[in-house]
């Protein structure tokens, strides 16, 4: 803002009158006009001198800096992983730019890394980082889009050899035979959906959520993952629309899935029984529990892992649409951990409390119950 004339000239006769104060009135006149070059002089460096000098931090300094422990602590990954998901990344979150100080690759992995295992908001991940919250998210879900497109490590085993060797980690847990994977639900909290989809949002514990279906194997790798129903869908029906649902249904294979009493007991779905009355009932029950506990288990490092997705760090505040994206995130990055090793964070392990969903309309088919029967008389008699 330009100051009026009167006041630039009262400006400069005071500043004469501090330099040389024994100047006539006179003088002072003549010297405005012999200083003029002087005074711009000086006020040019007196505006460098309280401009505001621009920062560029290094953003990658913490790789450098932090040991592994550090970095899982703050990243959930060693820094051995972080520098491989940044190679599997760079090629679809790389953007060409004329600017000399563009976003590095290894920066949006580590503030990306850093809000899935925090949670919170984008603006203090930002405040981290040295960036501003529009960069941040424009970073953050590219990163996330680019994670999903990447890491293909969720796959189902439908080959022999993959059964086979599935089936015999999963029976030295409980030793429940020819078990292909533990399959339950888990809610998400996400943020309030428009007015229009909000109701189908609201889960059966009241908050807004996404249902996620997912299927583990016995070292809590996930093997199959649904993540795109809202929080008021039943399980039953999440898994009758699933491909491997409708896979299993078309042709059944040599195993079993267990699931809880929210699923229907079909031949290729074995759940517990309500109420066991012999000996052999209960154990099959008991062997049962021990089993399927894996699922409910490796939700709990999930969660554990990354923060976002519990409730404790709030909800996730993106549209479900990004919601999903940033969920499917977790759970390859989850495998992608387990691929390379990294051991869960130190901190205080989440418990997911999964209470079963009992559904009266949930139809326990004949089939299924005399599978059941059948394995209970041969096996655990």
């Amino acid at each position: 803002m330009k100051l009026p004339y009167a006041k630039v000239a009262l400006v400069k006769v005071k500043i004469l009158r501090l330099v040389r104060p024994n100047l006539s009135h006179a003088k002072v006149d003549t010297s405005l006009n012999f200083n003029m070059a002087t005074f711009l002089l000086m006020c040019e460096e007196t505006e460098r001198s309280l401009r505001k000098q621009r920062v560029f931090r290094d953003r990658t300094m913490q790789l450098e800096t932090l040991t592994d422990l550090d970095l899982i602590s703050r990243y959930r990954l060693t820094r051995e992983a972080i520098f491989c998901l940044v190679d599997k990344v760079r090629p679809l979150v790389e953007r060409p730019t004329q600017r000399s100080y563009a976003m590095t690759v290894e920066s949006q992995v580590l503030f990306t890394l850093r809000y899935l295992g925090k949670g919170g908001f984008l603006s203090e991940i930002g405040d981290l980082h040295g960036l501003d919250k529009s960069s941040v998210s424009r970073g953050f879900h590219s990163t996330v889009n680019a994670i999903c497109t990447v890491l293909d490590n969720i796959t189902f085993p439908w080959s022999h050899e993959q059964q086979t060797k599935v089936q015999q980690a999963f029976y030295r847990i409980g030793h429940f035979p020819k078990v292909l994977g533990a399959v339950d639900g888990t809610l998400i909290p996400i943020k309030r959906p428009s007015p229009n989809d909000e109701a189908a949002y609201i889960c059966r514990k009241g908050y807004h959520a996404i249902n996620v279906q997912a299927i583990c194997d016995s070292s809590l790798r996930f093997t199959n993952v649904v993540a795109k129903w809202p929080g008021s869908t039943h399980d039953s029906l999440i898994w009758s629309s699933s491909q491997v649902g409708m896979r299993m249904e078309e042709t059944a294979p040599d195993g079993w899935l267990l699931g809880d009493s929210g699923y229907a007991c079909r031949p290729w779905m074995l759940t517990p029984l309500a109420d066991p009355q012999t000996k052999p009932e209960q154990k099959f029950n008991a062997a049962h529990i021990r089993t399927r506990n894996t699922v409910e288990r490796a939700f709990g490092v999930l969660k554990s892992r990354f923060r976002c997705l519990h409730k404790s760090t709030g909800c996730l505040w993106f549209n479900p649409q990004r919601c999903v994206a940033v969920i499917m995130a977790t759970f390859k990055l989850h495998n992608f951990c387990i691929d390379n090793k990294v051991a869960p964070p130190l901190e205080e392990a989440v418990v997911d409390h999964v209470d079963e969903e009992n559904n009266p309309e949930v139809r326990q088919c004949q089939d299924g119950c005399a599978t059941r029967s059948k394995l209970i008389t041969e096996r655990f008699t």
